[in-house]
């Protein structure tokens, strides 16, 4: 921009000069300047464009779509008799339950407990849709039964169930080979090849306890069966199932086996059960009567279930001491199976796998630091080996080497033993 003390030459000097005499516009020059920017058509095109929104305005009232204060039609257009038919149609409809069929046409409904009926089937109910003890849906008026309704399963129930498949395969698992093994021909077989138990006349067995110390892959190994079966997989923590109010655990422990067998085949693991299958005993207060009786309604579903049928239960804990001997025994949970702490095959086998997904370098001797980290579980493991990587970033490196897992073995397992659970767990049993 041109600096402030040359402007004053480009001012016309007013001394000297006379006002020039201001022409104003004439009509003839404004219409002239209106005509600019418009084509040859414009005129007629916005003389057309005012008669159609004239026409608009005039059908929107013969069809009643007048602008009033209530938005609605003018009165002489209600149809009220047609709108009175339409909503009879379209009722709400009343839930009941059905308690009893009568010679296949006539059924018994209770509503809310208040009253029974004796009613028919609707129009679009076919009568093989109904059953006893099934939840329905009746209308209004003559309280005849016009759709079937699902069994009533508690929301926080239903959200138990893992949609996705886990991502976890026998692969990622270490240390536990046997395990795998037992847990395969009890899971596994029974629901990919049902007819070697038929020609042997065995039942195969209900469900399996998986126990250990904390961090051996029991989780793990129930997560990588559900992947590997093509069943709806469902994971209860134990303390879900311990609920304020009496009687709610156990009914959400029925509901859960109700929801398991309305599935083509269905893996239900309680995790953490110690939480609600420790042995009974009586405190004089009674604080843990709400417990037992969880406890109690999962051994009678246990109990009640087909042996071949399509359920199978797995359970894991970290004190099998402490649970109940009706729960333990066989018939309920055939199988124990123990996740003990890695050999040393397993232990470079975990920490070759958790290295598989992280930049190492090429020769890192994994023998060596598994004999380096004795009595310690997969979870140790694996925190080796994150560690390991934080040693790397600290450093500012892309890849972690030999050193840094040495000294992560130093600082995880020598430096933390005494948070370790293991010798712990050793002295229970």
């Amino acid at each position: 921009m041109a600096p402030k003390q040359d402007w004053e030459k480009y001012e016309k000097p007013l001394e000297g000069g006379e006002d020039e005499k201001i022409v104003a516009l004439d009509e003839g020059d404004i219409a002239l300047l209106k005509t600019y920017g418009q084509g040859p058509y414009a005129r007629e095109l916005k003389k057309i464009e005012i008669d159609i929104n004239e026409i608009k305005k005039r059908v929107n009232e013969k069809i009643g779509v007048k602008e009033t204060d209530t938005g609605l039609a003018p009165p002489n257009l209600w149809d009220l008799p047609g709108d009175r038919q339409r909503m009879h149609e379209e009722q709400p409809l009343q839930v009941a339950r059905c308690t009893k069929v009568i010679a296949g046409t006539k059924y018994i409904i209770n509503v809310k407990q208040i009253a029974k009926f004796v009613v028919g089937l609707g129009e679009r109910v076919a009568p093989t849709d109904i059953e006893e003890g099934m939840r329905v849906g009746v209308d209004r008026q003559k309280y005849q039964i016009q759709i079937p309704l699902p069994p009533k399963i508690d929301p926080s129930v239903t959200m138990m169930q893992v949609e996705e498949k886990p991502d976890v395969t026998y692969g990622d698992v270490g240390g536990c080979k046997e395990q795998i093994e037992k847990l395969r021909e009890v899971v596994e077989t029974p629901l990919l090849q049902p007819e070697r138990f038929v020609n042997l006349g065995i039942d195969p067995p209900k469900g399996v306890l998986l126990y250990g110390p904390p961090g051996t892959g029991k989780t793990l190994c129930a997560r990588a069966v559900a992947n590997r079966t093509d069943a709806t997989f469902i994971r209860v923590i134990g303390s879900e199932l311990v609920q304020k109010y009496v009687g709610e655990g156990a009914r959400m422990v029925r509901e859960l086996f109700e929801m398991a067998r309305s599935k083509k085949a269905c893996i239900i693991f309680f995790d953490e059960v110690d939480a609600i299958g420790g042995a009974r005993f009586d405190d004089g207060a009674g604080g843990d009567n709400e417990v037992q009786r969880t406890m109690l309604e999962l051994i009678n579903q246990l109990d009640g279930f087909d042996p071949r049928g399509n359920i199978k239960v797995l359970m894991a804990t970290n004190r099998p001491d402490t649970l109940d001997p009706a729960l333990m025994r066989p018939g309920r949970l055939d199988r124990k199976v123990e996740f003990s702490l890695p050999d040393l095959e397993g232990r470079s086998h975990i920490l070759r796998i958790h290295a598989r997904s992280m930049s190492v370098e090429r020769d890192i001797r994994f023998e060596l630091i598994a004999r380096l980290c004795p009595n310690s579980t997969g979870a140790e493991l694996r925190s080796v080996c994150t560690e390991a990587g934080m040693f790397a970033i600290r450093a500012r490196r892309k890849v972690a080497t030999e050193k840094d897992f040495l000294e992560a073995v130093n600082k995880v397992i020598k430096s933390y033993a005494k948070f370790s659970a293991t010798p712990k767990y050793m002295t229970h049993n």
